[in-house]
């Protein structure tokens, strides 16, 4: 599983490289705090995996990283290679805006 710190993920969107965002946490959470990307909550991903491109690198965070892990190794059972995980998701991506 690639890991991307929230550093290099910064410099993704700096730099504007290709890639789709996912925040598989639950609405009221993005609600509150998102940094972009595409909603879909972890229940939802084996009905809406359709959304999700294969051919392009794809970032997944939810609030620790832990949810967000759970949901790359679903979809890496399904045959998805092209995941990251933003490492310590939102919390560790607000520590880093300090």
């Amino acid at each position: 599983m690639h890991q991307l710190t929230p550093a290099q993920l910064k410099h993704w969107l700096d730099t504007g490289h290709e890639f789709v965002l996912i925040d598989v946490r639950e609405p009221w959470e993005h609600d509150i705090y998102h940094i972009g990307g595409l909603l879909i909550p972890m229940g939802e991903l084996a009905a809406r995996a359709t959304e999700i491109p294969r051919n392009t690198d794809v970032v997944l965070y939810c609030e620790k990283g832990i949810r967000s892990v759970i949901a790359i190794q679903r979809l890496e059972a399904a045959g998805y290679t092209n995941l990251y995980n933003l490492a310590g998701g939102m919390n560790a991506w607000r520590a880093a805006d300090k």
